[in-house]
């Protein structure tokens, strides 16, 4: 089923944004009144602490007892003013989260944010060319994942188109998600409080190693040896022999121990990291867990969370108590008592009886939670900008039938709309225009829906349809004067990759721009023919632009499987002025010179 069109919200996203903002900014402000009530009160509990000294250490009137009322006041009011003052923090990154969201609709977003500029790889094949990632990207306006499994998954599917099936399922989990802004808002403030705290690369490592301590009978011997450590000591107490029992049954403790210190010691050392690790994504399990979804993909998450029939926060509480337990040891008072109990051991065993039992799962609510929140990330795109459809997803292909597509990275003033259709009819379209007319802009406003569809999320377009395709795009390649490479070297080198895509048997949409322009004009026409020649017969389709109207005989040749368009331009006095609208055909004339004159050059 697909999902449904995504249609214009009842109230406008900024308004909702703004009424949300306001109530956010209230509670702050009840919140920071109640702090200095707060603050108030226990100056004035101190002072009546100081005051009811008098009577009970000078005059000596009053028992001691009576200064436990002060005392105990003081901490309750230290209690209570610090679970207000967590929730004043929680409403302002509430306050935070919606004004970022006012900047992003009034197109203020470019440099805020994660920029994910730690996914970019040079060698991708189309990452850069895109501008997936770095400051203004595809990927600082879609973020909203605080965690770093989420911005993983989030530029995970940015980096690679998904199947039919899945981007169905994830369309389907997007609409549902997209009303739901409380849970969008919780999970991100939540993100916030934990940003820096999760390690999910540790945490999948700990949860899947090999077992360190796999025996039983060890559980039930440190049981004997506490109980006899116990006897031992009251029949010291008793009888005079007594003390012999006792050392007897603490030297049996001591070897038993011993024999297990080194894996007790390892294991011991593993849980400190991963349980700190897993108490910050408790937070967010816990949030997800009273949560009711109705989508297919959303409904599998929430099942991949449960273990053993348990919700993950109760099994992660449980681990957290063995840990409290654990670092018990170190009160001087109880540690004779834990030693003599075996305690370090025993919770060792006992913690690894825990990750037997749920050590697998720890994968899953990592992976979960990643992707509840690439989901929602694009969730918020949805919701922000309620005009943007969804793709229609077809599985016979190549096909990309785009009406009014527009640059999702551009703010709306400067978005000019294009209709675009590449299918198995009408593979290729070779643009040629001046300098500046928007060629490369147009190449990118493709190639950059693309992406978003294929990762599942909606399309600055009027309507899209498209199947499932690898992205091969040349467009930024670089000479490296460290590794020898020419600029022509780096882009042969990346064409070649690109054929490698086609020759791997699925559809392939290829973004070619200027085309090997680093060599002379008769190499150029001979080897663009021969290129685009052996995708389009590899069943690619795409878009290739040009400034050297030589190259544009090569449509008509390959026609009907291509044909040349082109951007025009216009001089109005001394000014060039671009319509930036795609036309038929191909262009008759430059600019270049204007364009030199314009910024004084004599020519």
């Amino acid at each position: 089923m697909e999902p449904e069109a995504n249609p214009r919200a009842t109230r406008p996203p900024a308004e909702v944004y703004r009424r949300r903002l306001d109530r956010r900014g209230e509670t702050v402000v009840g919140y920071r009144r109640i702090e200095s009530r707060l603050s108030v009160l226990r100056m004035a509990i101190v002072l009546g602490g100081l005051a009811l000294g008098w009577p009970v250490v000078i005059a000596q009137v009053l028992s001691w007892y009576w200064l436990l009322l002060p005392v105990a006041a003081f901490i309750a009011a230290a209690v209570v003013h610090e679970r207000v003052v967590r929730r004043r923090r929680r409403a302002e990154r509430a306050v935070a989260y919606y004004q970022r969201g006012l900047e992003r609709l009034d197109d203020r977003w470019a440099g805020q944010g994660r920029s994910g500029e730690k996914f970019l790889d040079a060698e991708h094949p189309y990452a850069a060319d895109l501008d997936l990632f770095g400051s203004g990207s595809l990927f600082q306006l879609l973020c909203r994942a605080r965690t770093r499994i989420g911005e993983r998954t989030l530029a995970g599917w940015l980096l690679q188109p998904a199947s039919a099936e899945e981007l169905r399922a994830r369309q389907q989990a997007v609409t549902e998600l997209r009303d739901k802004n409380d849970l969008r808002e919780e999970l991100a403030v939540i993100g916030e409080e934990i940003r820096g705290h999760d390690d999910p690369d540790s945490l999948r490592a700990w949860g899947a190693a090999p077992a360190l301590l796999t025996e039983r009978w060890p559980v039930f011997v440190g049981s004997l040896i506490s109980l006899f450590i116990a006897v031992g000591f009251l029949a010291w107490i008793v009888y005079p022999w007594g003390r012999f029992a006792f050392l007897g049954a603490a030297l049996s403790a001591v070897l038993f121990a011993g024999a297990f210190v080194t894996r007790v010691r390892a294991v011991l050392a593993g849980v400190d990291h991963a349980e700190q690790e897993l108490g910050s994504l408790a937070q967010i399990l816990s949030r997800l867990e009273v949560e009711q979804f109705q989508s297919p993909l959303l409904r599998e998450l929430r099942a991949a969370l449960d273990s053993e029939g348990e919700p993950p926060s109760r099994r992660i509480a449980s681990l957290a108590r063995m840990v409290q337990l654990r670092d018990s040891q170190e009160n001087m008072l109880f540690k004779p008592f834990a030693a003599a109990l075996l305690l370090g051991t025993q919770l060792a065993f006992a913690m690894e009886r825990w990750r037997a039992v749920s050590g697998a799962a720890v994968a899953r609510w990592v992976d979960a939670v990643g992707a509840i929140e690439a989901l929602c990330s694009l969730a918020t795109q949805a919701f922000e900008h309620p005009e943007q459809p969804f793709p229609e997803i077809v599985d016979v292909g190549p096909r990309l039938d785009a009406v009014a597509v527009g640059h999702p990275l551009l703010p709306d003033a400067r978005c000019v709309r294009n209709d675009v259709r590449l299918d198995d009819g009408q593979r290729l379209l070779l643009i040629s225009g001046s300098n500046m007319a928007g060629k490369s802009t147009l190449m990118r406003t493709v190639g950059v829906n693309v992406v978003l569809a294929l990762a599942g999320g909606t399309v600055r377009a009027e309507r899209l349809v498209i199947s499932p395709m690898r992205i091969g795009a040349c467009m930024r390649v670089m000479d490296s004067l460290q590794d020898g490479r020419s600029h022509f070297y780096a882009e042969i080198t990346r064409l070649r990759s690109i054929v490698d895509l086609g020759d791997r048997g699925d559809p392939l949409l290829f973004l070619l721009d200027e085309i090997l322009h680093g060599t002379n004009s008769h190499d150029r026409r001979i080897g663009a023919e021969a290129l685009i020649r052996g995708l389009l017969d590899r069943g690619a389709v795409g878009l290739v632009t040009t400034h050297d109207l030589a190259l544009a005989v090569i449509a008509d040749d390959l026609a009907p499987r291509a044909i040349n368009v082109h951007f025009e331009d216009r001089l109005e006095g001394e000014r060039i002025v671009f319509d930036y609208r795609l036309h038929p055909g191909v262009v008759r004339k430059g600019n270049a010179l204007a364009l030199m004159r314009a910024v004084g050059l004599k020519v």
